[in-house]
């Protein structure tokens, strides 16, 4: 994508088979991005390049000043792939048996014309090859005394792409200045003569690949873009939108879902409203004068077919939708209906008591999807399968897990239609689909919008959504274990598994069915994680420090709600002498003792001679900010390693005994 708004040149970037991601902050360009590219090829109804509007503003002055022209001026090159349907409909029609390999390139410009290139085509002629014989013509012709107009013709005749074909209009152009050229190169030059007929042969040769290239031209998938923006309103007054779009008065965006279901329904606007106004009025000589009577009753009858009419469509198209947004919504009983009241059409919705509401009173997340099958549908047309869908921020509005299940819903569409969305939710990204990721990155204004197809981009930023959602796949791992305890911090995760594998191997208490333990970080985020492994049905117990910060954890609302007793844990619970502030070290208070001398934090005595005080608050008080837990229980973990669990201390066996059995009975 070129010179189009915030794009200056996106670069060249790869485009997978059936889905791509378009990440990066706001303002990055990816609405740009799509919109450049959905003019490849876009729907009828689709504005056209306007580049007062399209072009880069701050190089406008270039185009009005004639610096520019817009025929020079690419807007978007896409290189398409031939499949077997595709190189059959070539061989039919040209007679040209392409090779696998074969693809053909589009470039759509900003005066909205559209050429294109070739590559694994026959060998044939392009603009390149003739480009310097014209240029010399053009000087000899001059010299003949040719008319402006004619010299002005083949100024005409240049082209920004090299390789372009000489076919299509600049094919028949060419060929009429050579033949308005023709009686002005001299016959006795025979360098000239020879020239003239070398540009001549070449036009003719191409003829074959102008019937191959417009055999492809009709097999150009269909772009469709997709906006949060097209929203399909509740209830449209139609006669309202009828008048204002016989005047030319649509809003482009708050329109145009309307007018997609209209198109998807048959109808304009006009005609449903002119059939709400109800049957022909009975004239006045209808019981007297058989020919008004029986010309009334045609009236009447076609009305009524007209009505007939309405229904069926109005159903069908009901039908539809509803079976497309049950495979998305999970909802089996879910049916939408489209209504004509009045001079008003309807979107209802029925619920699960059969009671119709109005679509404006569902949820936000359910009307964009309601107003993405409209609008996916309406501008496919019969085009749907093989369409492409350029989707600007899919499923924004859609509650996270409902965008994960629609993430499913594209690669579905995937599988028949060529996807690509920008998104800013981690949950529109999957863990396993950043090879699917393309980057949009905008450094400055001056360089324009950037795709990258690697992750290593200037600005961080633009990569959080991809972290966001690794994040959430490593959060998602720690729901792997039926049975989960959850402590308060790293070093209590290292204590409880290091003696639970060591008692494990020494013949001594473990725990049964090897639990999952989790540190929450700090006591008061006990109580969330133990509500999300209780929303997701798994057994959940925690073991909390008898601190203060313990005590308060201990009385959350979320912990009494969720957790019965048994299943909140304190350190006191299983201390044959209780200790106020007893944090986890408590439990082997004595090898503690030990461990903490080899760092040289020697408090030995001072821990046996104070036993109802927490040893965590010895050490720091006699050695200061030299303690650190983490140190503290790397060295416990290698002492116990080379030491195993019989070595431990017999009233802390007696301690780790009782918490294994309290585990075992709250999981």
């Amino acid at each position: 994508m070129t010179n189009y708004r915030s794009v200056i040149d996106s670069g060249d970037f790869d485009v997978e088979p059936e889905k791509t991601i378009l990440v990066g902050i706001n303002e990055a360009g990816k609405t740009a991005v799509l919109k450049a590219l959905q003019s490849i090829n876009a729907p009828e109804d689709t504005p056209a390049l306007d580049y007062l509007f399209d072009y880069p503003r701050s190089q406008l002055n270039d185009i009005q000043k004639g610096r520019k022209k817009l025929g020079d001026i690419q807007v978007a090159e896409a290189t398409f792939t031939l499949d077997d349907t595709d190189r059959a409909a070539v061989l039919a029609a040209s007679g040209i048996d392409l090779d696998p390999k074969a693809t053909v390139t589009w470039h759509r410009y900003l005066d909205n014309a559209r050429k294109y290139s070739t590559y694994g085509f026959p060998p044939t002629s392009t603009f390149a090859e003739v480009k310097q014989d014209l240029i010399r013509m053009r000087a000899h012709i001059a010299g003949q005394g040719a008319p402006a107009d004619l010299l002005a013709a083949f100024d005409s005749l240049g082209t920004s792409i090299d390789r372009e074909p000489l076919a299509g209009d600049l094919a028949v152009r060419l060929k009429s200045t050579l033949t308005a050229a023709l009686p002005l190169v001299a016959e006795d030059i025979t360098a000239e003569t020879e020239r003239w007929t070398k540009v001549d042969a070449a036009v003719d040769r191409v003829e074959t690949l102008s019937t191959a290239v417009a055999a492809l031209s009709k097999r150009i998938p269909l772009l469709v873009y997709y906006s949060t923006y097209f929203t399909v309103r509740p209830r449209i007054d139609l006669e309202s939108l009828a008048a204002r779009q016989a005047r030319g008065d649509i809003d482009s965006e708050y329109d145009f879902g309307n007018l997609c279901l209209l198109n998807l329904l048959g109808f304009t606007a006009e005609e449903l409203s002119d059939m709400a106004k109800g049957v022909p009025a009975t004239p006045q000589h209808y019981e007297t004068n058989p020919a008004v009577k029986e010309s009334h009753n045609i009236a009447v009858v076609a009305h009524q077919r007209k009505l007939d009419s309405r229904q069926y469509q109005l159903n069908a198209a009901s039908v539809t939708l509803t079976s497309d947004l049950r495979r998305v919504w999970g909802d089996d009983a879910l049916q939408l209906r489209i209504v004509a009241d009045g001079q008003y059409l309807k979107v209802m919705v029925v619920d699960d008591l059969g009671v119709e509401i109005e679509l404006d009173q569902r949820s936000e997340g359910f009307r964009w999807l309601v107003s993405f099958f409209v609008v996916f549908r309406s501008q496919a047309e019969d085009a749907l399968e093989g369409a492409i869908l350029l989707l600007d921020e899919p499923g924004l509005s859609l509650h996270a897990l409902k965008q994960q299940e629609f993430r499913k819903t594209i690669s579905l569409l995937g599988e028949d239609n060529q996807i690509i969305y920008s998104t800013h939710s981690p949950f529109m990204v999957g863990s396993d689909e950043l090879d699917l990721v393309r980057i949009a990155e905008m450094k400055d204004r001056a360089s324009g919008t950037k795709i990258h197809s690697r992750l290593q981009v200037d600005d961080p930023r633009s990569v959080f959504p991809l972290q966001a959602a690794l994040g959430y796949e490593l959060a998602q791992n720690m729901f792997s274990q039926k049975r989960n305890l959850v402590c308060e911090g790293v070093t209590d995760m290292f204590y409880l598994n290091a003696i639970n594998d060591a008692a494990g191997s020494d013949g001594g208490p473990a725990f049964k069915n090897s639990p999952a333990i989790i540190p929450a970080g700090t006591a008061s985020k006990v109580a969330y994680f133990v509500t999300i492994y209780a929303g997701q049905n798994l057994e959940v117990a925690a073991l909390l420090d008898s601190d203060a910060a313990g005590d308060l954890a201990a009385q959350q609302d979320a912990l009494i709600a969720l957790l019965p007793k048994k299943a909140v844990l304190r350190v006191n619970d299983v201390l044959a002498t209780p200790i106020k502030g007893a944090e986890i070290e408590d439990l082997f208070r004595s090898t503690i003792a030990s461990v903490a001398a080899g760092l040289g934090w020697d408090s030995a005595t001072t821990i046996a001679a104070q036993p109802t005080r927490p040893v965590m608050e010895i050490l720091t008080a006699e050695h200061g900010k030299h303690v650190s837990k983490w140190k503290l229980a790397k060295a416990f973990m290698g002492w116990l390693g080379g030491n195993g669990y019989n070595a431990l201390a017999v009233d802390e066996r007696a301690a780790w005994t009782k918490l294994v059995a309290a585990v075992n009975k709250a999981l």
